[in-house]
Parts: C-alpha cells; structure tokens; sequence
C-alpha cells in the first residue's frame, strides 16, 4: 500500500512537469482547490482549524476500517489547492501508511521555493496535524 503513496507522489510530479513555468503551476494548484470535496459547515469549527496557518484552514478526520478520510478546505483559493494535494496525498490512507511517508513530491517539484515563508509555514503545519491525527488513532488501535 505504500506503493499506492508512492504512485500518487510520482503521478503530482509528473502533472506538474507538464507545465513549463511557476504562473501556470500555481493555476494548476488553484483549479486543484476547485476539485477538492465540499467540507460540511459543521466540521468548520475552530478545533478543525489548522495552526500557524495565515489564512483559515480547516482539517476534520474520520477514520472508517482502520484508514481515515480527511475533510478540509480553506478561505484561500491556492492555499485550498495546497489541501488538496496533501489530502490527495494522505486521505484513505491507514494511520502507518501516512506517519511512514513523508510529501516528497513537494520538494520534488520545487514547491517550497516558490511558496512565500508564512505559506510554507503553513503547509508543514497542516502535514503536522496530519500526522498527528495518524499518531492519535493509531495509539487507539
């Protein structure tokens, strides 16, 4: 199954090889915010908000046979893009595939160069909480 991670991974570079310049990648990031399953308004609450993030990010858990699906979103739009990779990235995944694999594909594709300081900060936070949420349930197992 980390194989499946590994295949996603490959398959967010190769999509992002397609476009020649860092314009065209972050429209892509933003179309990718567009894509990404409504969150339901009762899970936007302030528990579900992610830490040290400048805009408003929200990330609810639910875990169902032993993986957990991610809800989440954002106020905005590239930063709702950045959700949607990491959650296409980890979401449906079990507790030791997510803590057993680490986003390469972001330093792979060169996104953190292009992020400013405060988005940066903000991804690692939401693949913290991410990865925290994993520790929590699989402590519950």
């Amino acid at each position: 199954m980390a194989d499946e991670i590994k295949n996603i991974q490959d398959e967010i570079v190769e999509e992002f090889n397609f476009f020649e310049d860092w314009q065209s990648k972050y429209e892509h990031i933003i179309e990718l915010g567009k894509t990404l399953a409504p969150m339901p308004e009762v899970f936007k609450k302030n528990e579900n908000l992610i830490k040290g993030c400048q805009s408003k990010v929200w990330v609810h858990p639910e875990i169902n046979e032993n993986k957990i699906h991610f809800y989440g979103d954002s106020d905005a739009l590239i930063v709702k893009g950045l959700v949607a990779l990491i959650l296409r990235l980890y979401s449906d995944k079990t507790p030791k595939e997510i803590l057993d694999n680490q986003p390469e594909f972001i330093e792979r594709i060169g996104l953190q160069q292009h992020l400013s300081p405060t988005r940066n900060n903000g991804l690692s936070s939401l693949i913290k909480q991410i990865k925290m949420y994993a520790v929590a349930y699989s402590t519950q197992q």
